[in-house]
């Protein structure tokens, strides 16, 4: 099965501005995502405009623009997917660089027949979490059913995966959803780099 892989790269990102081009080891954290799941794939950013040039020079991927801003990570995917040819998108957040593409065909074996999104779940302080942003999805099931979310304004990706049949997974290390969000955040992942 061929995987495409589709990177959020275009939310507002108002507790850590400018954070998808701090360094995430030697590369910028959009590009060292980009490297990690992206490299050999079909693979697409949504994003709100263009990037730097130094970092666009790492990102050989087209960029979508998001029809829909200040809508949520919906709105970027429902964007990009409509772009996309691969029938299978692992999407991403670009503020998550220590997803590997193993993660991606892991994803990808556990698919079965009738499965539209593959969405992992773990424990993480006493609660489970969905990961919407590190899963595979039947792109054109996903536009089936989140064009619709999209347009009624709920703009939920729960709301989506409710309506698609979402095989959910076991993970167990959540270390590799670890997204960055605040100056601590970032402080934790230059520690665990």
């Amino acid at each position: 099965m061929s995987i495409g892989v589709l990177i959020l790269g275009g939310g507002e990102a108002t507790r850590l501005p400018g954070k998808l081009e701090l360094e995430a080891g030697d590369l910028p954290m959009l590009a060292r995502v980009y490297r990690h799941v992206g490299a050999g794939r079909e693979t697409w950013l949504a994003g709100k405009g263009t990037y730097s040039a130094a970092l666009d020079a790492l990102l050989p991927a087209p960029v979508a623009i998001d029809r829909w801003g200040l809508r949520g990570p919906l709105a970027g995917l429902v964007t990009t997917m409509a772009q996309m040819r691969a029938r299978w998108v692992f999407a991403v957040a670009g503020d998550a660089p220590l997803v590997e593409g193993s993660f991606v065909e892991t994803l990808g074996a556990l698919r079965q027949p009738g499965d539209e999104a593959i969405v992992p779940v773990h424990e993480r302080d006493g609660k489970r979490r969905l990961e919407p942003l590190a899963a595979l999805y039947d792109r054109l099931a996903f536009l089936r059913e989140g064009s619709p979310v999209l347009r009624t304004g709920e703009g939920t990706l729960r709301a989506v995966l409710d309506r698609l049949r979402t095989r959910y997974v076991e993970v167990d290390d959540p270390r590799i959803f670890s997204n960055v969000n605040t100056p601590a955040d970032y402080a934790a992942l230059r520690a665990e780099l």
